[in-house]
């Protein structure tokens, strides 16, 4: 017998609440969760509008709060930074909003410190190789190509 747990409103409204609050979500994220815990989309829908008017979920500090965590944690680059906004349902104004959170000086010295570790530890011989190890990893993680190739040709 498979007996799934069912939650009243209430319970789920503090459930998510506490999620909320642990760490910054987005509403596909709370959508999921909820859908997971078996909620009727009446429900859904009433425990959102709840969140948002108690200030536990906002889509604008949501995404700042990962732009700023995923370039100074990661490393990424604004590209990659922007298509896993998109995965999660942000709007573009937001994304460029939030995209602010990063200072240009900062931005391009974080690149050239991560190209420049990446390259010190690429174990290669041929140099065209070496080149395009280097190029795929700073273009995956979301660096834009013209400072990709620049520097890989100034490094090599």
């Amino acid at each position: 017998m498979n007996s799934v747990k069912s939650y009243t409103l209430e319970e789920a409204k503090r459930m998510l609440e506490s999620y909320c609050a642990y760490q910054e979500r987005c509403h596909k994220e709370v959508v999921d969760k909820l859908q997971k815990m078996r909620m009727i989309p009446e429900a859904i829908d009433t425990i959102v509008v709840h969140l948002i008017q108690h200030n536990f979920l906002n889509e604008e500090r949501f995404a700042r709060a990962f732009v700023r965590g995923k370039f100074r944690m990661k490393h990424w680059g604004k590209q990659r930074i922007t298509l896993e906004l998109r995965r999660k349902d942000i709007s573009k104004t937001i994304i460029s909003i939030a995209l602010k959170e990063i200072e240009p000086a900062e931005y391009l010295e974080s690149f050239h410190a991560l190209a420049e570790k990446k390259a010190a530890t690429i174990k290669e011989s041929n140099p065209f190789k070496k080149k395009k190890k280097l190029a795929d990893y700073l273009l995956y993680r979301g660096w834009e190509s013209h400072l990709v190739y620049d520097k890989v040709n100034a490094l090599f």
